[in-house]
């Protein structure tokens, strides 16, 4: 696997799978909570459980519910980092796992405006081009616009994330976190760029979401089960 995982905590019990997307889900915002676009695959779920920092609650056999259509793209630029992948130019931005094939494959999003006029650190081979850089854009829950000149990865200086736990490990048991993790990895498929435990917390990372992911799991398993994080950056 090469560029285009994330950025900040790292990752002890990772998952990559490419299921089916979620019922219902249009293929527009189905690259919007990707992971697969990505992480994996996501949930099968339960019941809510009751608290923040809970264990989750028996799993249920009901499917979860989860409308694509109410995360909302962006309003201004965000940045992404990760492979830029152009075939024969049609470009993507992988955010997610990349295969480490050569030349790499990967499940990305469509990139706009991107030229390599200018830009370093690429290497050709056959009809594809490839390069791990930051990118400037716009994200309209399908494309992304590059609006700026791109950074070549190893020379960007990303800001660490903010710990959206506060630095407070999980109480969840390890059992629980490995049946949530596996659930979600099932019911997010693709949508899902990475999927792990970590500190005591499932942590998933999409392409983006505005919160409404985060409030659907919560709903699901209870505050502080679940930590979900958008590989997307706002940045205006």
């Amino acid at each position: 696997m090469v560029a285009g995982m994330p950025i900040g905590f790292g990752p002890t019990r990772e998952t990559i799978r490419r299921p089916a997307t979620l019922s219902g889900m249009s293929t527009s915002h189905s690259r919007m909570l990707l992971a697969a676009a990505a992480l994996a695959g996501v949930l099968g779920l339960t019941a809510c459980s009751t608290g923040p920092g809970s264990s989750p609650a028996p799993t249920s056999s009901a499917s979860p519910s989860w409308d694509a259509a109410d995360v909302t793209p962006p309003e201004g630029r965000v940045i992404g980092t990760g492979t830029v992948l152009d075939v024969s130019g049609e470009t993507q931005l992988c955010l997610g796992a990349v295969a480490e094939s050569y030349p790499p494959q990967c499940a990305g999003i469509p990139l706009e405006g991107w030229t390599w006029n200018g830009v370093e650190g690429s290497e050709t081979s056959g009809e594809t081009t490839w390069g791990a850089y930051a990118v400037y854009g716009t994200f309209d829950g399908e494309r992304y616009t590059v609006t700026d000149p791109p950074i070549m990865l190893a020379l960007y200086d990303p800001i660490r994330p903010e710990d959206p736990t506060g630095g407070v490990d999980g109480t969840s048991s390890e059992a629980d976190l490995t049946r949530v993790q596996d659930e979600m990895s099932t019911s997010l498929g693709r949508e899902a760029l990475s999927l792990w435990t970590e500190r005591g917390y499932v942590w998933v990372q999409v392409v983006w979401d505005d919160g409404s992911l985060q409030d659907a799991v919560d709903a699901e398993y209870g505050d502080g089960v679940v930590i979900v994080a958008s590989a997307l950056r706002e940045i205006d």
